[in-house]
């Protein structure tokens, strides 16, 4: 009999997909492998399978995490993101499902905090 899904050996297994026409890599909790794969589009598809629909707001966190990231190597403090967005982080978790680390990070394509070193 295969493994369950849930068993140790599939908890840290890669998941392929094929999504606007591209095939991306994506961590057993749904984290980009690379920040390099992630697109508005890829964005927005992600966000429609969490019945999330996507407005200014939403793309004013996405958009500060990725150029925090792509300057400097990590997302931001949490004073840094209330700072950058000009929103409190009350707000922003309830903008996204899963809050900041697995609805906004996961959906800006930043890797999973779990993960980095």
């Amino acid at each position: 009999m295969p493994p369950a899904e849930s068993s140790p050996e599939n908890a840290s297994k890669p998941v392929v997909r094929t999504l606007c026409q591209r095939t991306i890599s994506f961590d057993s909790e749904g984290f980009f492998k690379d920040f390099a794969d992630w697109t508005e589009g890829i964005c927005a598809v992600l966000s429609e399978e969490s019945h999330l629909q996507l407005d200014a707001r939403h793309w004013r966190v996405i958009r500060f995490l990725r150029d925090f990231y792509a300057g400097h190597g990590r997302a931001p403090l949490n004073n840094q993101l209330k700072k950058g967005t000009g929103m409190s982080l009350l707000e922003i978790e309830s903008l996204f499902p899963g809050g900041i680390k697995n609805g906004a990070r996961r959906l800006a394509g930043l890797p999973n905090p779990s993960t980095c070193t």
